[in-house]
């Protein structure tokens, strides 16, 4: 591993950091109050044990009050921010990553009923999509404001011990002076010339060496191409960069292609599943080829091949694998070690970043420990006491179970009644755009099948199957079936999602797709049906079209729907379906007062599913705890211990969808913070 070119170290001006992984800004939005306290110090200290180069905190700390926070920002222009981050600093700089912070005027990329209710600011009134808000048009005034709010952020990161810092300039202030569409103003600063459309710019950089002098580290992570109509191209692109060079103020470059105005474009800027990985690697690469600065870039660099062939062939200095580092943390050190194959892979799911700009907190699909690394494991500890332990069903939380009790040492027996492994999983994967999210289930696999769990397939358990010859804990996570009992009558009339995908059900020509679960399941179906020359409609009764997918993954999905002509109606319920000769007669209601009808050939209702709980409920009056939990033990990670019933021979727990309809991600963490105590 000494040859690795992932593994060499490189000399960032006096900073040599120690290998070429780096995770990129990000804000995870683990704040409090604007600061990042021990939730967030945890999260970044685990990715510096981890042995991660570099650091950098902060998707878009804000350095005015006139920027407020749209996800959790970092309040850079708060000085009682300055002891969080040194802390921080500290904490990993022990653990030899360097750590830097992106500092950011939002612009128009935020909301003015947020933080103090100050109008958000832009070089023009243009409205910006994604945030629905119109801007106050930048007066001189603010622009030196500004400008001095900038050089007095970068001195409080200077005294917390950072490593340097990086100005953002995609989608927020610093790049809409550049941008030829955006800029509307008079005067020294409009966008008549480069030197005009970049002084915004110099400015920022000239009052911050000013205060933080020539050693420290700064650097800027810009779109060097917006590929939009009247937007910044590769042209402006190539001579921004040039200048940024002799102005002699930078020291690296991280580089962006795309514009982020929509979630659409969002994604072509950070891809999602079912999206080309490292899309923009090459352009990156050709900005370096010019520039010969320090180059850094992340784009769906997922696996460690492609990070490791950036380096090799000269088009990167450092490689971001940030949300790979959210589902694993350990990625350099299993480099280091020879474990390659056992790093928990990033499928794309983008939960992590959905979740943030939804209004919550980042979370990896199948990493529960990431963002709890306060409460929740990355490494599980053996047990003192080895158990046998039983558990039904190979889906997401039966295998991330037998994952984390047999690394607890526990004997481990897993059970599954299809030929299989996967659960749900399998259904989603089968559509070619989601077919990563396999590898959740691989993984696991792969993981149990090294640490000695038995696996037996074509299984179906009866309840004598575990009280024969019972084990210290049943564990069931046999999930859920799609549900079939929407309507009031006539649901023998309607089909599944799930068989339609699974092939169960042959596709109609039109088709109504009921969605009422607002999740993916009715958008595959519909892409699926659509796909075979049927004529669909979705109709759903919320507001918002399929909110529990969120923006960036609903991106592709839309535009495979709309490709295909898939109608899309919200705001209407499905009250009543009626056999009309060979048709369907769907009769729609709202919750507004409304009534409507459809004549189809085939209805497809998507509501969830209900739990496969027959043999939970039948080994539960047997069992100690009488399948009891203790939510407080449960959220205080300690053991559990209820016996109510204490001749049983066995304790009993369910997990997943086998309680109740939810998502891969709390199938898992279920697994995870019941198990880690077994």
């Amino acid at each position: 591993m000494a040859n690795d070119p992932l593994l060499q170290p490189f000399k960032l001006k006096h900073l040599t950091l120690k290998n070429r992984l780096m995770i990129t800004s990000h804000e995870p939005a683990y704040t409090e109050d604007g600061l990042p306290k021990d939730r967030y110090r945890a999260y970044h200290l685990a990715r510096a044990k981890g042995g991660v180069a570099l650091t950098m905190t902060a998707g878009s700390a804000v350095v005015s009050p006139d920027s407020p926070p749209a996800f959790g920002n970092i309040l850079a222009y708060r000085d009682d921010c300055v002891p969080w981050m040194r802390k921080l600093a500290d904490d990993c700089h022990a653990e030899g990553c360097a750590v830097m912070i992106q500092l950011t005027h939002l612009g128009r990329r935020t909301r003015w009923d947020r933080g103090d209710w100050l109008p958000a600011l832009s070089p023009s009134h243009a409205r910006e999509p994604a945030h629905r808000h119109y801007p106050k048009q930048l007066e001189d005034w603010d622009i030196a404001r500004i400008i001095t709010d900038y050089a007095d952020a970068a001195e409080r990161m200077q005294a917390a011990g950072l490593d340097g810092i990086e100005l953002e300039s995609y989608g927020h202030l610093m790049d809409a002076f550049w941008s030829p569409d955006l800029n509307t103003l008079q005067g020294p600063h409009g966008p008549q010339s480069y030197d005009s459309r970049l002084r915004f710019t110099f400015d920022v950089l000239e009052a911050i060496r000013a205060r933080v002098g020539p050693e420290f580290i700064v650097g800027i992570r810009y779109a060097a191409d917006e590929a939009r109509p009247g937007g910044i191209t590769a042209t402006d692109g190539i001579e921004i960069t040039k200048r940024l060079k002799a102005s002699g103020q930078i020291d690296f470059l991280n580089i962006i292609r795309g514009h982020i105005h929509t979630d659409a474009a969002l994604t072509t800027v950070i891809p999602v599943q079912g999206q080309p990985s490292a899309p923009h690697l090459d352009f990156a690469g050709e900005i370096r080829a010019q520039a010969q600065i320090p180059t850094f870039h992340a784009a769906k660099i997922q696996d460690v091949a492609t990070a490791r062939h950036a380096v090799a062939t000269g088009k990167l200095d450092m490689v971001g694998m940030t949300r790979a580092h959210l589902a694993d943390p350990d990625i350099v050190a299993k480099i280091e070690a020879g474990e390659e194959d056992r790093i928990r892979p990033c499928v794309g799911a983008n939960y992590c970043l959905d979740r943030i700009y939804m209004g919550g907190a980042a979370l990896c699909i199948h990493n529960p420990a990431t963002g709890r690394e306060l409460e929740q494991p990355h490494h599980i500890a053996p047990a003192q006491t080895p158990l046998k332990i039983t558990i039904v069903g190979a889906g997401p939380a039966g295998l991330e179970a037998a994952r984390v009790c047999a690394t607890r040492g526990h004997a481990v027996t897993l059970l599954e009644a299809a030929p299989h492994p996967g659960g749900q999983i399998r259904l989603t994967a089968r559509s070619p755009r989601r077919a990563e999210m396999m590898q959740v289930i691989d993984w696991r696999m792969a993981e149990c099948a090294s640490l000695g769990v038995a696996f037996h397939f074509n299984s179906y358990v009866e309840p004598e199957d575990i009280t024969t010859a019972p084990p210290d804990v049943a564990l069931i996570a046999t999930g859920g079936l799609a549900a079939e009992d929407y309507l009031p009558e006539n649901n023998d009339l309607a089909v599944t999602p799930w068989d339609i995908l699974s092939g169960d059900a042959a596709p109609g020509r039109r088709v109504l797709v009921y969605d009422e679960a607002g999740d993916y399941a009715a958008l595959q179906a519909a892409e699926l049906l659509a796909e075979a020359g049927a004529e669909v409609e979705i109709v759903t009764r919320d507001r918002a079209f399929a909110p529990e997918v969120m923006g960036m993954t609903l991106t592709p999905a839309m535009q495979a729907l709309q490709r295909l002509g898939v109608a899309t109606t919200v705001m209407w319920r499905l009250d009543a379906l009626a056999r009309s000769g060979n048709a369907l007669t769907a009769t729609l209601g709202s919750d507004y007062g409304g009534a409507s009808t459809r004549e189809v050939d085939q209805v497809v209702i998507s509501n969830g599913t209900r739990p496969l709980d027959d043999l939970y409920f039948a080994l539960k009056p047997l069992s100690r705890n009488l399948g009891e939990v203790d939510y407080t033990a449960l959220r205080e990670g300690r053991p559990q211990t209820l016996a109510p019933n204490p001749s049983g021979p066995f304790r009993l727990f369910r997990l997943g969808d086998a309680v109740a309809s939810r998502n891969t991600h709390a199938a898992i963490y279920d697994a995870l913070r019941l198990c880690k105590t077994l």
